[in-house]
């Protein structure tokens, strides 16, 4: 694969198997007899949908490159976690068993096979985004394609911003070897002389793309782009670095460790769980290598040096590639060389366009916010008016996930200034977030918000608030459920569900999750109380089987019985098994499926096949969405979790049932919309080809149509 200038590149996302012997293969057995499909092989399904956007040559050019990096970055995490805990299992053996994954081995040789596709299919759509980008005169410069005017820019940039943020390693003179970063690449480096005079000395460099752009923009002729990756730079100025030694020879080439990303972390959730999440943080580094990724080009004594030095084999998942890595960088590709990209802009839901109070409007009626196509400001509104409110006297909060100068938190810490009580429960053990969150604690704590950490051997994944309002003699709470994280970045890229209410069945529910949180004892009868939410771990996945079997019983007796689900992913065997049950009986089961589905959707003694459709576009689909037809009176719910056996028995999850009859309809008319999809939408079918859906004579661009029919409905 060449470059528009010629260099040869050959992208290293695809990580290869390269340790579990080959089997022969096994008879296949029929349908009937297949239960699940493995969750880690419908992951990648699901990640080679979010290549087909790349090569899509409808996407813009810069959303392609986004996705090749959103493939890339995916891919990475699914080795750090994924791949990294089917190889213990096959260390600890069958008593390690998890969920689905009960022959790791043979999974781990499906992961191979595919893997393996889905890099000669990357390197087919870089190959062709690297052509348009030729069209489009934009050019990436190696250290070797720089002319006088680059080359001055270049070294004034390395002396001005990039010499102060390396610290070059003379590795032979380290008695213990330093540990390579996950997610950081390097460059190791061979220093030698032309006349061989000296004996070759070996270096390395991180590449500080954690402080300074991996991409740079050059000078360029006119009508043209050029730009320098980072580590070309830093080659480029190798004698700067290393001239001083009297090396006037250097060969540089990239290289990469993915470390095993899991927490070892006992149950144990008292203060010391911050010091055990701090010492996983730390081992983390450390952590086991799951993949080490090298210039195939490298000098083969240096390659032979940094495996002996770090302890690595055969073994170890060792990638020969070619000269750029870590490709999730690319999501970060500079914007400013292509031409503008209209995006749809967010609005403001109409309720509260001249509302002066936000409370006043929720306690009049609920509603339903809709991401991102409503703005996610409404909720930082809502926490700075409680802020500021005299008669308001606390406020509850759960958080997951935050954004880096998070608003959310800024209001809460108001909050607390102007006299209120803030409980905010923290999760800190949100995988790759656990750093940001103890940073959270700390501040938090400082400006005295009361901070919740958690439950033992339980995640809170659920996203409520509660926030009491003291009027006259009058108590008034107001609140809120949502499918997604209180962030108000993703909160612009996220497609989520969000319900404003002071219902107060569903507030009386939501102080008792709070109060089940804040019970140092953690005694589940607390959420025995709860009449109106379901709740994980309590009863959630008992309340959608009592539903699905509502929809059996009125099949069986010739009734009309329809389910509709959406959610990020499925794979709860119960579940899954209820679901066949109800297609064998008739029940007509429509279901938005954005990631991994273990179920299969077709079986020749099934009354009705189950139809399933996966969205990938601009935004990412995150609602989950429960619709049941209940003898016509259809229950419609929203909720933060998935059908996993993580979401419904090791996290406290939340439901919220929509009773609101115009905003059940906007959920299932949104529903409909999604199902009606035939642009953007895949085929979930038992292979799981991804097919793209192609009925109908109109095309129908799901997230076009939802915004639209937002737009239009609430400002006709």
């Amino acid at each position: 694969m060449r470059l528009p200038n010629g260099e040869n590149l050959d992208i290293i996302t695809m990580p290869v198997v390269t340790t579990i012997p080959k089997k022969a293969p096994k008879k296949k057995e029929p349908l009937e007899k297949k239960k699940l499909i493995a969750r880690d092989i419908s992951w990648l399904s699901f990640n080679a949908r979010v290549l087909q956007e790349a090569a899509d040559n409808t996407v813009p050019l810069h959303e392609r490159i986004r996705f090749l990096g959103i493939f890339s970055n995916n891919l990475d995490e699914f080795f750090r976690v994924r791949v990294a805990t089917l190889k213990r299992m096959m260390s600890f053996g069958r008593s390690a068993k998890m969920h689905l994954e009960e022959n790791p081995d043979q999974i781990l040789d499906e992961i191979q096979t595919k893997v393996i596709e889905q890099q000669r299919e990357f390197d087919l759509v870089w190959k062709d985004i690297a052509s348009e980008m030729e069209a489009q005169r934009i050019f990436m410069r190696t250290e070797k394609q720089l002319n006088k005017e680059q080359q001055k820019f270049v070294q004034n940039y390395f002396n001005e911003k990039v010499r102060t943020n390396i610290i070059p390693l003379m590795i032979e003179s380290i008695q213990q070897f330093p540990i390579l970063r996950d997610k950081s690449i390097y460059l190791a480096i061979v220093l030698a002389r032309q006349d061989n005079s000296v004996r070759q000395k070996f270096a390395l460099i991180e590449i500080p793309t954690t402080v300074l752009p991996r991409f740079i923009i050059i000078p360029s002729k006119p009508g043209e782009h050029d730009i320098i990756l980072l580590e070309d730079l830093i080659r480029f100025c190798l004698p700067n670095i290393f001239s001083y030694f009297g090396y006037d020879k250097f060969l540089a080439h990239i290289i990469k460790v993915t470390r095993d990303a899991e927490l070892d972390i006992d149950n144990d959730i008292s203060d010391s769980l911050i010091h055990q999440i701090e010492k996983g943080l730390k081992d983390r580094r450390k952590g086991k290598p799951v993949r080490f990724v090298y210039d195939k080009d490298i000098d083969p004594l240096l390659l032979e040096y940094l495996m002996r030095r770090q302890g690595l084999s055969g073994k170890d998942n060792l990638i020969p590639g070619a000269r750029i890595h870590n490709f999730k960088d690319f999501m970060d590709f500079p914007e400013s060389i292509f031409p503008p990209h209209l995006h749809r802009k967010t609005f403001t839901h109409p309720l509260f366009v001249n509302a002066t109070s936000v409370m006043h409007v929720i306690h009049r009626q609920d509603v339903m916010l809709h991401f991102p196509y409503h703005s996610f400001d409404t909720i930082i509104d809502l926490l700075r008016e409680a802020a500021i409110d005299p008669n308001v006297s606390s406020i509850k909060i759960t958080a997951y996930r935050l954004a880096r100068n998070s608003k959310i938190i800024n209001a809460l810490i108001n909050a607390v200034r102007n006299g209120k009580q803030v409980t905010v429960v923290l999760e800190l053990r949100a995988r790759f977030d656990e750093a940001a969150n103890l940073e959270w604690k700390a501040r938090l704590e400082e400006e005295g918000v009361k901070v919740l950490l958690g439950i033992p051997n339980t995640k809170v994944h659920a996203k409520l608030c509660v926030i009491k309002k003291r009027v006259g003699t009058k108590t008034l709470q107001y609140g809120f459920v949502s499918t997604g994280n209180l962030n108000e970045k993703t909160g612009r890229i996220y497609g989520d569900h969000c319900l404003l209410t002071a219902n107060r069945s569903i507030i009386a529910d939501i102080n008792r999750i709070f109060t089940y949180l804040e019970n140092p004892r953690h005694d589940i009868k607390i959420l025995e109380g709860c009449k109106t939410l379901p709740v994980s771990p309590l009863n959630m996945r008992d309340t959608f089987l009592r539903l699905i079997d509502r929809e059996i019983k009125n099949a069986r007796h010739k009734k009309k019985a329809a389910i509709t689900i959406k959610m990020n992913s499925l794979s709860d065997a119960t579940l899954i098994a209820k679901l066949y049950e109800a297609a064998k009986a008739g029940v007509d089961i429509k279901m938005v499926i954005r990631g991994i589905c273990c179920a299969y959707t077709e079986n020749k003694k099934w009354k009705k096949n189950m139809t399933a459709v996966s969205i990938v576009d601009e935004y990412l689909e995150h609602a989950r969405v429960f619709i049941f037809h209940h003898g016509g009176q259809q229950k419609v719910y929203i909720a933060s979790c998935d059908w996993m056996i993580r979401n419904l028995d090791h996290r406290v999850e939340a439901a919220a049932p929509i009773t609101d009859p115009a905003i059940r309809q906007e959920l299932i008319d949104i529903m409909n919309i999604q199902l009606s999809g035939n642009v953007k939408a895949r085929i979930l079918d038992n292979e799981q080809k991804n097919e793209y859906k192609k009925d109908g004579d109109k095309k129908i661009r799901t997230q076009v149509e939802i915004f639209r029919y937002l737009y239009e409905k609430q400002y006709q």
